[in-house]
C-alpha cells in the first residue's frame, strides 16, 4: 500500500521586517514535523500588508505552485492563520492541501491531549475554527437556487448548513461537558484555597522543561511520592494541569502546578477553550517562569510568555525566572540573582536555589518566635513538630521551650495557652 505524501512547503509574509520573522518561520518548521511532515521547502515574501484574497502577491503564487511541484510536496503551511476565502483561492491556485500555522497548533494538540477536559478543549477549538471555513469542496457546491427556504437550495448549500448546524450543536454539547469538569475543578480549587496551602504556578515556553522541572523537585523533596508528570523533549509533552504536594524538610508545604506551554500566535481558539485550564495560573500566589536559556531565542519566547500571562490576567502575580538548561551556555550555576535563578533540571543543579526563593516569596506570613508550652498542653508540642519549623527543643520547671519559625496565625491562635512567650520577630 502507498504511504502517504506527507511532505510540505512552508509559507510566511514577512511584515514590515518582523524582528522574529526568521524564528516565527523556524518555528512553524518544528511545529510542521511535530505533527510527522516533512518540511521539504520554505517561501517568504517581503510585504507592507497581507495580501487579502491570496495571503501572497500574485508572482510569488506561481513560484510557489512551482516550487511545491518541483519538490513533490502535497501540502503548503502557511505561517499566519488564513481566512476562509484565502484558503478557497489558494487551493484553486495551487490544487495542493493548504493549512495554516492554528490547524497545525490544534492538530498537535489533538494527539497530545490525554484527559476528557483536554480532549474536549482541543475538540471545541477546532470545532470552533472550522466552523466559518465550512466552504466545502468547490467542485460538489451545487448552485444556490432562487426563493428562500432550504427546499429551494442546491445540494451544496443545504449540506453546508446541515453541517454548520451540526457542528454549532456538537460545540454546545461539549462546552456543556466541559462546564461540568470546570465545575468540579474549581471546587477543587476552593478546597485547597481554604487550606492555606500556597499555589506555586510553572509556567514558560513549549518544551522549556517545566515539567521535567517538576520532577526533579518531587525526585528532591518528595521521593517517594511515585507523583511524576509526563515529561519529553516535544513540542506541547503536557496539556493536562498537574497540580502536587510539595512537603519541604521544614515542614512547609506548597502546591506546584504545571500548565500547558506557550508558543507564539497561540491561536486564540485555543486560549479561549483552555481558559478554564489556565485559570490556575491567574490564582496561583507566584509563578515560576521556565526559560530555555540555551535557546538564543529565550527573550522572545519570555516575551510571549508575558504577553499571554498578560491576555489571561496574570501579569499581577509575583514571578521568578527559572534559567534552565544553563549547562549548556558556558556560563556559571546554580546561581540567584534577585528574581533570577540559573540551573540545570538536567543536572538536578539549582533545585535547592530555586525552592529557598520560592519560600523567600510565599512564606512571608511565618514567624521565628521561642515559648514554652505548658506540660498539660502537651498536644501544641506535637502540633508544631508536624506544622512548623522546630530549631531547638528543650525541657523546663513550667513547661517544654520550642525555638521555632511557624505561621503568624498558628503563633497567634495559641498564644494565650503558652507560658511566657518570647514575643515573635
Amino acid at each position: 500500500m502507498e504511504q502517504p505524501n506527507n511532505r510540505a512547503v512552508i509559507v510566511g509574509v514577512n511584515l514590515q521586517d518582523r524582528p522574529d520573522f526568521a524564528y516565527s518561520m523556524e518555528e512553524l518548521r518544528n511545529l510542521a514535523e511535530a505533527c510527522n511532515i516533512e518540511v521539504v521547502g520554505e517561501l517568504t515574501q517581503n510585504m507592507a500588508k497581507i495580501n487579502g484574497s491570496h495571503y501572497l502577491g500574485s508572482g510569488k503564487i506561481d513560484e510557489l505552485l512551482g516550487l511545491a511541484e518541483g519538490l513533490d510536496a502535497s501540502t503548503v503551511i502557511f505561517n499566519d492563520e488564513l481566512s476562509p476565502s484565502q484558503i478557497r483561492n489558494l487551493e484553486s491556485a495551487l490544487q495542493k492541501k493548504v493549512i495554516d500555522r492554528t490547524i497545525v497548533i490544534l492538530d498537535i494538540f489533538s494527539e497530545r491531549a490525554q484527559t476528557r477536559e483536554a480532549q474536549l478543549q482541543v475538540e471545541v477549538a477546532k470545532l470552533q475554527y472550522m466552523l466559518p471555513r465550512l466552504v466545502g469542496l468547490r467542485e460538489s457546491l451545487g448552485r444556490q437556487g432562487g426563493g428562500s427556504g432550504m427546499k429551494n437550495k442546491g445540494t451544496g448549500e443545504t449540506k453546508l448548513e446541515l453541517d454548520r448546524r451540526r457542528i454549532e450543536d456538537r460545540i454546545s454539547a461539549l462546552q456543556q461537558e466541559l462546564e461540568k469538569l470546570v465545575a468540579r475543578r474549581q471546587v477543587q480549587r476552593k478546597q485547597r484555597q481554604k487550606t492555606g496551602v500556597p499555589v506555586v504556578c510553572l509556567v514558560g515556553y513549549t518544551n522549556a522543561g517545566k515539567s521535567s522541572l517538576m520532577n526533579a523537585i518531587l525526585d528532591r523533596y518528595m521521593p517517594e511520592s511515585n507523583k511524576q508528570v509526563l515529561a519529553k523533549d516535544m513540542l506541547f509533552a503536557t496539556l493536562e494541569t498537574s497540580v502536587r504536594g510539595i512537603e519541604l524538610p521544614d515542614n512547609k508545604s506548597f502546591l506546584l502546578t504545571d500548565t500547558v506551554g506557550f508558543v507564539s500566535q497561540l491561536p486564540h481558539h485555543l486560549v479561549k477553550a483552555f481558559r478554564s485550564t489556565l485559570e490556575e495560573v491567574a490564582e496561583a500566589d507566584l509563578l515560576i517562569q521556565v526559560v530555555d536559556y540555551a535557546n538564543l531565542e529565550h527573550q522572545r519566547m519570555i516575551d510571549v510568555t508575558n504577553s499571554t500571562l498578560k491576555d489571561l490576567g496574570a501579569d499581577h502575580i509575583p514571578m521568578i525566572y527559572a534559567y534552565n538548561k544553563t549547562d549548556l551556555t558556558g556560563e556559571a550555576y546554580p546561581q540567584t540573582s534577585g528574581d533570577n535563578v540559573y540551573l540545570s533540571v538536567k543536572e538536578k543543579a539549582g533545585l535547592e536555589e530555586l525552592v529557598e526563593l520560592v519560600k523567600e516569596k510565599v512564606f512571608q506570613n511565618y514567624v521565628e518566635c521561642e515559648v514554652i508550652i505548658p506540660f498539660q498542653e502537651g498536644r501544641l508540642v506535637a502540633y508544631f513538630n508536624a506544622n512548623a519549623h522546630v530549631r531547638e527543643t528543650t525541657y523546663e520547671p513550667n513547661g517544654t521551650r520550642l525555638k521555632m519559625e511557624c505561621k503568624s496565625a498558628d503563633y497567634e491562635k495559641f498564644k494565650h495557652l503558652f507560658a511566657d512567650p518570647i514575643e515573635a520577630e
